[in-house]
């Protein structure tokens, strides 16, 4: 028998069976040195004793080491070849900060503290850090002040590269503008612009709400105005910049100073106004004065609160809570009436139940005064649907606001059926309402050309003729001066009707031609002066049908514009103005969010960055 340790064996790598430790293929070389690795059987290394060997079994061997060899142990360990990590493996394996994936997790932390109002401090709650670290085990979120320092303010500044640029692109551009106090006192003034693209779409970005330590003087408020005008690089060259704010004589005051304009007051403040006055009549203030009595009890009361909802489904009325006005916004009187007179028959039944009546003696409604609330409802309705009309930003609204306000005076005329305390109330609105926008007369000009350019409204027949044919004639004039030796060269090559200059080869005359010349040719349209092709084409403006009040007046232009290319230009321009503050306004709210008592530390900075960016990230 041979001995193993003087033959060179060799072990199979890729075999895990532990017999291959003790056994080996047999090597031999041939007469050219070249190795050979005989297969066929197989040699023990510790008796060099030869067994046939077939593939993949290794029983013979097992049993020979078994009986000759029992000290031999076939348990240990396996040698494992090397291998490829599991893609299990991989995933246990942090991401490094710098990795495309851990920057894009990050900055979504970031939009969704700005975009949903979170506070900073969220990336350090225990639920937020499981949500991730089950979404993404790999992710190591970064501290609180990597997002308030790096992470948003990041943001902010590449979101206001985005508005800088579409300001830019915009041919012109109007603001908004107002003011309010945050629960740590601070005051901010908030401005937001609004243009229209050039694919007739109306944009109304946010873009600052900014303190204002000092004291809200017309001439403090101008220089915040010049500031933005300055650093978002509002200025056109002979444009002026509308602003809309409420109707404060400061804020008036402070659009003069900063020597922008038309400086357009807030319709929805002029309808406030109007029917704050009213509702301000003795008697109407006698009854809403008992109507917040019986509200007010069941908003205090939750015996009264459960015995109106069980009279609510009794009578299968809306299971609504009563609702409490704030006597600075008229809309929420009209709210609090409309649903009183909703639930009345659920507040008497409820009133009348024992356990509710001794306390309510003096709190109850007459027929009369339920009779009176109907009527005043009904009066002030149009206002409320007026309100709520001002309040769309997708929509132009400053062409809007002539027409309305004859709506409500028309509807505010008296008549026969009225009652005393309804004559009383339309004659209050009527006086308020009928001097606004009136002076100075260069305003009224401005909404009238505002109003024609709406093709909604366009017929002006809420005007007398003479002042219709006044305001087309006085846009003609605007568009024919705004027209300069460029604009006019390129308004004719733009005319519709032909004045296109012809580029082909001259085709030889007719012999008719040659006999007549141009005796009886027409006048060359080449020859007509910018001033006559502006004529045209506000005619052929003012002869087209209008189209309903519900159809988007943006829509129609978008359609229109290549037929009145100089009267699309200026309609840009005018129907990008707001007719109220409302989107300045609705920052209030937003920054509410902000500065809430858990955030009251906020610095301003932080509240102008949080502001713009929950106003104007596209998700």
């Amino acid at each position: 028998m041979a001995s193993g340790g003087t033959e060179e064996l060799e072990r199979p790598a890729s075999f895990k069976s532990p017999v291959w430790d003790h056994f080996g293929f047999p090597v031999k070389y041939n007469d050219e040195g070249k190795r050979l690795v005989d297969k066929t059987e197989t040699v023990c290394r510790h008796c060099g004793t030869r067994k046939p060997y077939d593939s993949g079994n290794t029983s013979s061997m097992a049993t020979h080491l078994k009986r000759h060899h029992p000290g031999v142990s076939l348990t240990g360990v396996k040698t494992k070849a090397a291998q490829q990590p599991l893609i299990t493996a991989a995933f246990k394996q942090p991401l490094v900060a710098q990795s495309d994936r851990a920057k894009a997790i990050t900055n979504a932390i970031g939009v969704f503290i700005a975009a949903d109002m979170r506070p900073y401090s969220v990336v350090q709650n225990e639920g937020f850090k499981h949500m991730l670290k089950v979404l993404e085990p790999r992710y190591d979120i970064p501290s609180r002040t990597h997002f308030s320092e790096k992470i948003v303010p990041d943001l902010y500044e590449q979101e206001k590269k985005k508005v800088v640029d579409e300001l830019s692109r915009a041919s012109s551009v109007a603001l908004t503008t107002d003011g309010w106090t945050s629960r740590g006192t601070e005051s901010y003034v908030t401005i937001t612009a609004h243009f229209i693209t050039a694919d007739w779409q109306m944009r109304s970005p946010v873009l600052q709400t900014r303190p204002l330590y000092e004291s809200h003087t017309s001439t403090h408020l101008a220089e915040v105005l010049i500031q933005a005008v300055e650093e978002w690089k509002l200025k056109r060259p002979s444009i002026n910049i509308p602003v809309t704010t409420d109707n404060a004589k400061n804020q008036i005051n402070a659009v003069n100073e900063a020597g922008l304009g038309p400086q357009i007051g807030c319709f929805a403040h002029v309808v406030n106004l109007a029917s704050q006055k009213g509702i301000s009549v003795n008697r109407m203030d006698r009854l809403l004065g008992r109507i917040r009595k019986v509200v007010s009890y069941f908003h205090r009361s939750t015996t009264a609160a459960h015995v109106l909802k069980t009279k609510q489904e009794m009578l299968k009325l809306p299971i609504h809570k009563l609702i409490h006005d704030v006597p600075t916004r008229w809309n929420s009187t009209y709210d609090m009436l409309e649903r009183y007179l909703e639930q009345q028959a659920a507040i008497y039944s409820a009133l009348t139940e024992k356990t509710l009546k001794k306390n309510v003696k003096d709190i109850t409604l007459s027929d009369d005064d339920m009779r009176v609330a109907e009527e005043v409802i009904q009066v002030l309705k149009p206002l409320k649907t007026v309100t709520s009309l001002l309040s769309i930003e997708t929509s132009p609204s400053v062409s809007m606001i002539l027409p309305l306000k004859t709506k409500i005076l028309q509807s505010m005329a008296p008549s026969v059926e009225d009652s005393t305390i309804t004559q009383d109330v339309k004659a209050a609105i009527r006086e308020d309402l009928k001097p606004r926008y009136t002076s100075p007369p260069s305003l009224q000009d401005y909404l009238n050309r505002s109003t024609a350019l709406d093709p909604r409204f366009k017929s002006l027949s809420h005007m007398d003729p003479a002042l219709c044919q006044r305001t087309y004639s006085d846009l003609t004039t605007e568009i024919v001066s705004s027209l300069g030796t460029e604009d006019c060269d390129e308004g004719q090559a733009a005319e519709p009707t032909g004045a296109n200059l012809d580029t082909s080869p001259p085709q030889k005359k007719s012999a008719m031609a040659e006999l007549f010349g141009e005796t009886f040719a027409s006048k060359d349209m080449d020859s007509k002066t910018p001033a006559d092709i502006i004529k045209e084409e506000v005619a052929s403006y003012l002869a087209a049908s209008s189209i309903t009040v519900d159809d988007d007046p943006l829509t129609w232009w978008k359609s229109n514009e290549c037929k009145y290319p100089h009267i699309a230009k200026m309609a840009r321009c005018y129907l990008a103005v707001p007719g109220s503050s409302v989107p300045s306004e609705r920052v209030f709210s937003t920054a509410g969010d902000i500065v809430t008592a858990k955030r009251s530390t906020l610095s301003p900075e932080n509240v102008d960055i949080l502001v713009f960016l929950k106003k104007n990230l596209k998700l």
